[in-house]
């Protein structure tokens, strides 16, 4: 491992270097790239010189020791070995972690879908709470929120929504997010206060680029119809809605939330490459199905992820047994907390695996 760690050294060495050197943002290209390496080995560089310091002062404290007489200068200096042998624990976790193989897509925008469920209107209203909470967490995050398509019902439900969201990160975080979840509550239109079950979908899809997929016009058919539901001035007056089906796999998608035919066909275009960019990625996580099922959020996306039970106020996820007795807060887009857990659990089952190895 410290082999490995004193390579990367060098190598942050080396990206300093050429980021210093006269004329290096001439190529923005390759500067953008030199400044995501850079940026990427940074918290592993500044780990590992913090845990080369406090392995120095271990040995310094264990000479001073050996020299010292005075009774309140070797406490001071014992607890101060102590602390740094502590720290040294804490590092070698946390350098371990940040070693991991990231995951290639953990830096992309991604494409989020939500769709009703088992539940019928209980189920879409669900679906729209669900999209409401993701909106607030995205607002905390100052990311961008654009809806490509939405289907919803009259009472405020939604039977689906698709939207892109853009930040820094964001695969990484949202991807926890990706499965059925359920809610439990009595309905506004139950009359007997009977407690039902609902159910909706989220599928978190990292953004792809036209180089990660290749889309063959011949394979494609585009239709242009007048957009349906809620609109403003123009939306439903033109044919600016888009349509694509996509024939080699059966994927259709639907763009109308823009007032340009145009804006509408380059939104659907890129949740088209995502879900065909999504499909390549499952056939090769399926290929390594015990990898696949090790992992948190990177399952399949039938499995019942999290239950949100209205009458207790308790949210329970159930890949990592956490529940939270602050329902009202989470359906606000405080799920920070649950995100936390699935990643530390997801990099605790990584890291017993290459320890396993």
């Amino acid at each position: 491992m410290f082999d490995k760690l004193d390579d990367l050294i060098r190598r942050y060495e080396e990206l300093m270097n050429e980021l210093s050197e006269p004329g290096v943002t001439d190529d923005s290209h390759r500067f953008r790239k030199l400044m995501k390496e850079q940026s990427d080995l940074q918290p592993l560089v500044e780990a590992y010189k913090e845990y080369k310091k406090c392995k120095q002062d271990i040995e310094d404290s264990i000479i001073m020791l050996e020299e010292e007489k005075d009774p309140d200068m070797r406490e001071m200096i014992k607890e101060e070995h102590n602390n740094a042998k502590k720290r040294v624990e804490e590092l070698e976790h946390d350098i371990k972690i940040l070693l991991l193989p990231k995951d290639p897509n953990d830096d992309k925008n991604v494409v989020v879908e939500i769709r009703a469920g088992a539940g019928g209107d209980e189920a879409a209203l669900f679906a729209a709470e669900l999209y409401r909470m993701y909106s607030h967490y995205i607002e905390e995050h100052h990311w961008k929120i654009d809806i490509v398509n939405v289907d919803e019902t009259g009472i405020g439900g939604m039977k689906e929504v698709e939207f892109m969201v853009s930040g820094q990160g964001a695969y990484s975080i949202l991807k926890y997010e990706s499965g059925v979840h359920r809610v439990q509550r009595v309905p506004e239109t139950e009359s007997g206060g009977r407690i039902h079950t609902s159910t909706a979908s989220v599928a978190v899809i990292p953004e792809a680029e036209e180089v990660d997929v290749q889309i063959d016009e011949k394979d494609i058919r585009i239709d242009v119809m007048r957009a349906s539901g809620n609109g403003g001035q123009c939306v439903n007056t033109t044919d600016s809605a888009v349509r694509l089906t996509h024939y080699p796999t059966g994927i259709v998608i639907y763009s109308q939330t823009e007032k340009s035919q145009i804006q509408n066909k380059e939104k659907a275009f890129n949740l088209l490459r995502a879900k065909l960019y999504d499909l390549e990625c499952q056939k090769a996580h399926d290929a390594e199905a015990d990898a696949r099922r090790s992992q948190i959020g990177t399952g399949d996306r039938s499995e019942k992820i999290r239950t949100y039970n209205f009458p207790q106020g308790r949210v329970t996820d159930h890949r990592i047994g956490l529940t939270l007795y602050k329902l009202d807060k989470i359906m606000n887009g405080d799920i920070q907390e649950i995100i936390d857990a699935c990643i530390a659990a997801d990099q605790a089952a990584k890291l017993l695996k290459v320890e396993n190895q």
